[in-house]
């Protein structure tokens, strides 16, 4: 490792030995801090944070856009935050820790045995939302984690999803997909975060007035193996408690080729998550370059 990575990794290694500590209020405060401190600094991440909220809200004024991007920062050091503290939580504390409108339709395609793959974007505390899932309806759940630099990060954040009752598998290596697909055609639940694509190979979607590219992972799972697709998004209101909404299931279309049909449910997981970005813009926590146009490291800050 690095110096830089042996940095990283310590300060991560003292989140969550050390916030986890903290009495809640202290550390909502220090989170709150942290997040003013680095906003006010105006750094790479802050301003493309602010740069995408504008596609949200291209109404808004650089005030407002301001006001976004500080209680953006605030939003994902709550994340951050309680993702720290989450492996000290009860069972009771993480059972009324997250409230979700429309959970009959995660039961009911748990119920039917086909399988069900979930699909968040970058909003509020997906951790959490697991935790939930594994905690309160006790179902296990396959994700998949982008490998970290350096590697002990990512061992970290393998130990600590694995804590929460999940199965993770690396983002990279090519094995990942035939897992997620035996799973799903066991009746198991996969969960994927899939508004930012890592790949070569992401769909091209139309997302707030531009052009975005996302993962083909989700609809491709749900065309081989007959399994249910449900987008999910997430927000926080002036409580502790997480809330969310399941959505109704991506059917397949019934016409077109495996690569149409891929387009058409992609962009239906799109617009969803788009209902949930443009309803609480300060909770989506996407602080990399997400439209096609922005990625020409000339045109902007990455």
């Amino acid at each position: 490792m690095t110096a830089a990575d042996r940095i990283t990794d310590a300060l991560y290694g003292l989140g969550w030995s050390t916030v986890k500590k903290l009495p809640e209020p202290v550390a909502v405060r220090l989170g709150n801090s942290i997040a003013d401190l680095v906003w006010k600094q105006r750094g790479k991440g802050v301003q493309r944070l602010e740069s995408n909220y504008a596609r949200v809200r291209p109404d808004a004024s650089p005030e407002r856009l301001r006001e976004l991007s500080r209680a953006g920062m605030r939003s994902y050091l709550r994340y951050w935050m309680e993702s720290f503290r989450l492996p000290s939580w009860s069972e009771e504390r993480i059972r009324s820790g997250f409230v979700p409108k429309d959970v009959h339709h995660l039961t009911d395609g748990l119920a039917s045995g086909r399988g069900v793959i979930l699909a968040l974007p970058h909003l509020a505390n997906w951790d959490l939302a697991g935790a939930w899932v594994t905690t309160e309806l006790r179902t296990p759940f396959t994700t998949v984690a982008e490998r970290l630099k350096p590697e002990t990060l990512y061992d970290r954040f393998v130990a600590y999803r694995e804590g929460l009752g999940m199965e993770v598998l690396p983002h990279s290596g090519g094995s990942a997909f035939g897992t997620l697909a035996r799973r799903l055609r066991d009746g198991g639940l996969v969960c994927l975060v899939a508004d930012r694509d890592l790949s070569a190979s992401g769909i091209e979607v139309g997302f707030f007035g531009d052009t975005a590219r996302m993962p083909a992972g989700p609809a491709l799972l749900a065309q081989q193996t007959g399994a249910i697709l449900l987008p999910v998004t997430l927000w926080y209101d002036d409580t502790p408690v997480l809330q969310g909404r399941v959505h109704a299931p991506i059917e397949v279309p019934e016409s077109g080729d495996r690569a149409a049909k891929t387009s058409v449910m992609t962009q239906a997981l799109a617009d969803a998550f788009a209902t949930g970005i443009a309803d609480h813009p300060e909770d989506w926590h996407m602080l990399q370059r997400l439209w096609l146009a922005d990625l020409d490291p000339a045109k902007g800050p990455s």
